[in-house]
């Protein structure tokens, strides 16, 4: 495989760029190695600088269910930037994503559209912070809801312990606010408000955990979630950055049949570009500047490049027939993984949710972060860079998860399987 171009690129961005890069997994230091700079994507497939071609599982992270450069999208944004790429005021189009969204999800009743995932996490917070009038928040180690200060928190030294901060610049006393869970123990949550039962503001959490690898939520967890959240007096956010419009349309509640009091959204809604949301019931929603208290502002919130992806990609995802297309496609790929780690006797589980999964080089189960973190991470570098050499693009992460779309084929599938099989023998 060609990288010289992708090598060139790197060493010139490190100079000018920390890491040589805008996202830190995207510098390949999980994994080490070169990360290949993308010139192009069509359908299910990517183009490097350098000319090699991907089956890319990636998906921008998650937001292409339709695949790259889908005509419907790119359509839309060619025509909304021939007519102005920013106004800083209304626009028609986030009204009708807006609308999109209410009648998606049940849980929401009116929503605010802002720039990333990051932003309306951290502003869901300050949300639920307004409306219950307590400070502290419940997140779950290994959830990741963004990079805002108070929820860069990870596990202490019990279920009880104060977060510290994982990131410098983090202050003790900010952290502090933050209470740590594990993911898929309700038991874990009670005992937190059981010690702080007035200062809980909410849970948040991924309903299916898309960060620390696809990990799904165990029997009754989502549900324990929402009764212990009520019984409180706290708010339950869900964060749907990842989820939102991928497992279904909509969402993970709707998959699992649970109301959230606010939902957090990004990736899809924008079609691949940048966009956020946050949404509730109605009297939450209140809360939100102009009509309330809690303020929250963008310039580019609403932007109509990004509405117009965003009503496209919505639009296309309610044709008949999409989700079921997604799931078997997930199954055809993961069946055919699955026999190939069997074939080469290498111990792994795969945790599949819909079009969402992630592959564990860990005999498994894999349910919780700590099982997460026994799986082999060299392993899963060298297993990536041999599917890169064959022409398939995953995660430069083993903690990441993978997507298909609706662009990918059986040819694709077919020939993926038959890479993962090469890329385990030559592994040894």
């Amino acid at each position: 495989m060609e990288q010289g171009r992708s090598q060139q690129l790197f060493e010139q961005a490190q100079r000018v760029i920390p890491g040589g890069v805008n996202s830190p997994v995207r510098s390949f230091r999980a994994v080490e190695g070169t990360p290949p700079f993308i010139a192009r994507g069509a359908g299910a497939h990517v183009w490097d600088v350098d000319g090699n071609e991907y089956i890319d599982y990636l998906g921008s992270w998650g937001p292409l269910a339709l695949g790259h450069a889908h005509p419907a999208v790119v359509e839309a944004v060619q025509r909304a930037a021939a007519d102005g790429t920013s106004f800083g005021a209304p626009v028609e189009q986030e009204v009708e994503l807006a609308e999109m969204i209410c009648a998606a999800l049940p849980s929401v009743e009116l929503v605010r559209l802002v720039n990333s995932g990051t932003e309306a996490c951290m502003t869901a917070l300050r949300l639920a912070r307004a409306y219950t009038g307590r400070s502290k928040i419940v997140k779950f180690a290994g959830n990741y809801h963004g990079h805002a200060d108070g929820l860069l928190v990870a596990a202490g030294s019990g279920a009880l312990t104060h977060g510290i901060p994982t990131s410098a610049g983090v202050p003790e006393s900010y952290a502090a606010e933050t209470l740590i869970a594990t993911f898929n123990d309700i038991a874990s949550v009670e005992g937190l408000f059981e010690a702080w039962p007035e200062d809980i503001a909410a849970v948040i959490v991924e309903p299916i955990a898309g960060n620390m690898g696809v990990v799904p939520p165990a029997d009754g967890f989502l549900e324990g979630l929402r009764q212990v959240t009520e019984t409180r007096g706290a708010l339950l956010i869900f964060d749907e950055v990842i989820t939102g419009f991928r497992v279904a349309y909509g969402g993970a509640q709707t998959l699992f049949g649970i109301t959230p009091d606010i939902t957090t959204m990004g990736k899809i809604i924008g079609g691949g570009l940048p966009v956020g949301a946050y949404g509730g019931r109605n009297e939450v929603m209140q809360q939100v500047a102009p009509l309330g208290p809690m303020y929250q502002a963008g310039t580019l919130s609403g932007n109509p490049l990004a509405v117009a992806a965003g009503v496209a990609t919505l639009t296309e995802l309610q044709r008949p027939g999409v989700y079921e297309q997604l799931e078997s496609t997930g199954i055809r790929l993961i069946d055919g993984v699955n026999a190939a780690f069997a074939r080469a006797e290498v111990p792994s589980t795969v945790n599949r949710v819909a079009s969402m999964f992630t592959g564990f080089f860990n005999a498994g189960p894999v349910s919780a972060l700590a099982e997460v973190e026994q799986s082999d991470t060299a392993a899963y570098g060298r297993y990536m860079h041999a599917l890169l050499e064959r022409g398939v693009y995953i995660a430069p992460s083993q903690f990441e998860a993978g997507f298909v779309s609706i662009a990918h084929t059986d040819a694709d599938i077919d020939r993926t399987i038959v890479a993962v099989g090469d890329a385990l023998a030559a592994l040894g």
